[in-house]
Parts: structure tokens; sequence; C-alpha cells
């Protein structure tokens, strides 16, 4: 049956056009990278992603990548909602606080998997433009709301369970309020830059932390904000842990989990005597492995850049590869590339540092980067990119020079 659509783009009837492509995400990007409930996956294949991105960036809904949805947001990548969506173990009787609506996609993959799901969104463009798209496409048991989600949602708690898709310094005290006993809150907490991804679950009125993962989310504005303590400095902008040598040897050899680092896809930190390194002492680094053709294999991590005081950064790195041939696309080599992003998050553009490839010893490789005066924050990423082969990476550094 050949797929009908109206006037603004939506399937009327038919054949979905994009089934095959979820299918194919799930396939490549999540499965992969290790999430395995079986309901997830399926609320994943089931969900369509498209439909809560801008038409600008439609081609993109399913790679696995965060996409901007406009009003400085973003909406977070497919394998991110799927790992959290997973980590809050989603039962068909719990009942769910979500706290950053956004586009409306993480309320949409749980609405399969629960029985209500309540979720609030600060920025009322969002709000609303989420809880239309939600309704058109009849998510019956979502319901939404515009206002700060440090305050939660207290006429309808408590709640079985929570999931929070923005970063506050601390946990929201009405947040844990609102939780019941035994609950489960799955939230990333910390620095604007450097947050880690935790499952809470609260007993005898407090929350018991357990680390998840390294991650970076879109921060939690309203009070939340307004409470931070720790502000980054974007007038000096720098990697953290570059050399790799911070996490201790307990997170050696852990596949993915790599100190000041995110989204980490077969990735291992290692340790051995380089005579290239700056410090005699230091020996750990990141070795990236992959065997199979357009498999992801990186590290990924945010650093504030303000564009009105930066104009000029050096990009450094230490590289060794080891028999790296091409993934399917062209850009599928090992490097290193900085994307640039204004204050609503549009991307400025990207430089690279490579690409890198066959066989090489250590080598030291730089390059100058001009910043746009638009300039807000900048994502740093690290890798094969679907390359095959090996690559090691090391001192990897951004040095302001104006």
């Amino acid at each position: 049956m050949m797929a009908v659509f109206n006037e603004q783009g939506f399937l009327l009837f038919g054949q979905d056009p994009y089934q095959q492509k979820r299918t194919e995400m799930v396939s490549q990007f999540i499965e992969t990278a290790g999430v395995k409930n079986p309901r997830v996956l399926q609320a994943i294949r089931d969900t369509p992603r498209h439909e809560f991105v801008p038409r600008s960036v439609r081609s993109r809904a399913y790679l696995d990548m965060a996409l901007p949805i406009g009003e400085a947001q973003t909406i977070s990548s497919p394998f991110i909602v799927a790992m959290m969506t997973e980590a809050l173990d989603p039962k068909p009787t719990d009942v769910v606080l979500e706290i950053g609506t956004g586009s409306g996609y993480q309320a949409a993959v749980l609405s399969s998997l629960v029985s209500k799901v309540y979720t609030i969104e600060i920025v009322p463009e969002l709000g609303q433009a989420a809880a239309e798209v939600l309704g058109r496409l009849q998510y019956d048991n979502v319901f939404t709301r515009v206002g700060d989600g440090f305050i939660g949602w207290p006429d309808d708690a408590p709640f079985d369970k929570m999931i929070v898709t923005c970063s506050p310094e601390n946990v929201p005290k009405p947040l844990v309020e609102q939780l019941r006993e035994g609950g489960q809150m799955i939230i990333p907490v910390g620095e604007r830059y450097q947050q880690t991804l935790y499952r809470m679950i609260k007993k005898d009125g407090e929350l018991i932390r357990q680390p998840l993962r390294p991650t970076l989310f879109v921060p939690m504005t309203g009070e939340a904000e307004d409470n931070r303590q720790v502000h980054p400095d974007p007038q000096y902008p720098a990697v953290v842990n570059g050399d790799f040598e911070e996490g201790g040897d307990a997170s050696l050899g852990r596949n993915g989990l790599v100190s000041g680092w995110y989204y980490g896809r077969q990735v291992r930190r290692l340790r051995e005597s380089n005579p290239e390194k700056s410090s005699a002492s230091s020996r750990s680094f990141v070795r990236f492995e992959n065997e199979t053709p357009g498999l992801d294999s990186h590290l990924l991590q945010g650093i504030p850049i303000d564009g009105q005081v930066v104009s000029l950064v050096r990009l450094g790195a230490l590289v060794r590869t080891e028999s790296v041939r091409r993934g399917i696309s062209k850009e599928d080599l090992p490097m290193l590339a900085l994307t640039l992003y204004d204050a609503d998050r549009k991307e400025l553009g990207t430089i690279w540092l490579g690409p890198f490839r066959g066989t090489m010893d250590w080598k030291r490789s730089s390059r100058l980067v001009p910043i746009p005066p638009a300039t807000r924050e900048g994502i740093l990423r690290i890798g094969l990119f679907g390359a095959t082969g090996i690559a090691d990476f090391d001192e990897i550094s951004i040095k302001r020079l104006d």
C-alpha cells in the first residue's frame, strides 16, 4: 500500500516509510551498545522519532545523535533514550514522572511500557508543541504540563518511577518527596559539562545513589539553575582528563567508561610506557578497536567556549594506529573532531584533526582553530568513527592562543 500524507507531511495511512530505518537504528546503534530489554527495544522500533524533530533535521532522525529542537534544547540520541529507559526498568503498572518533556519523544517511548506518564516542560513553546504531537499521535496515557520541573507534579504524586532528561547540580528536594518509598529515579547530576547519570532508589525517605555512567545533558533551568554553585569558565576552554590518567587502576579496561568523557563505544582505557608523553610518569591512554565497518567506536566531551572572548585555539593529540581501514562512508576514519555551537545549540561547523590511516607509531598532531564569535560551546569527539582496526589516543588538548 502506498503511504499517503496530509499537507503538513504527516502519515494518514499506508506503510510507514521510516519503519525500516527504525529497525536498522535499533540493530546498529542500540543493541550493539548493550541495551538488551526486549520491551524497550520494541518501543524504540515502534516510536516515530521523525515526528518529534523539526522538518529541517528529519533526514537525521534515525541516526544515533542528539538533534536541535529549538529554544536552545535538543532531543537526546536514540541510544541515550533507550539506555535510560532500560535503566528505569519500566513495568506495565508504573506511573512515571518525566522532567523535561523536550520534544516528547522520551514520553512517547515510555507510553507503551508503563501505565501513565506525566511529563513537565519549562519552555512553553516546547511543551505546547510536544503536547500537540503526543495528542495527534494518540499517546493517550501521556499527560503534559508547562512548568518548572524542579517542583515536580505534586497533584498526582507519589510516582513509582521518575526520569529526568535535564541535569541539575543537585537532586531537587520536591522530586525526592514525590517519589514513592522504594521507587527509583534516573537522573543526570553534576556540573554543566561533567555529569554522572544515576539510578537513585528511595529508602527510608533518602536516595541511595547508583552511578551508571558519565553523561552530558542540557541543564535543568528555572530554580535548579538559579541555585547552581559551579559555573564553567568559557574564557579558558580545556579538556578534562585529556591524558586519561584520572580514574585509577579500577577503571582500566572498562569498556566505554572513561572519567570525564561520555558515550563511549568500543573503547578501553589502558596503560603502557609511552615515550612521547609529556610526563614520564603518565602511562594511560584510550584504545578504540572495531572489526565491523560502520560500527561506532568513539568518546565525546562537552566544552564551554565563548567566541566573544576566545578567537583562536590549538587542538592537539597523540595518535597511534594499527591496520586502520576506512568504514562504510568516506568519513569513517579515526580523527579528533571539534563541533562548535551557538547559544541556541545551532551547529556552526566542525574542525578535524586527522583523519589517520593505516599503521603508524605514536605521532603528535595539532591544528590551529579560529573560533567564530557566535560560539558558546563545543563537542569534542575522538575515535574510529566506523573505521576498522585499532586507534589509540592520548594527550588530547585545547589551548587558547589569543
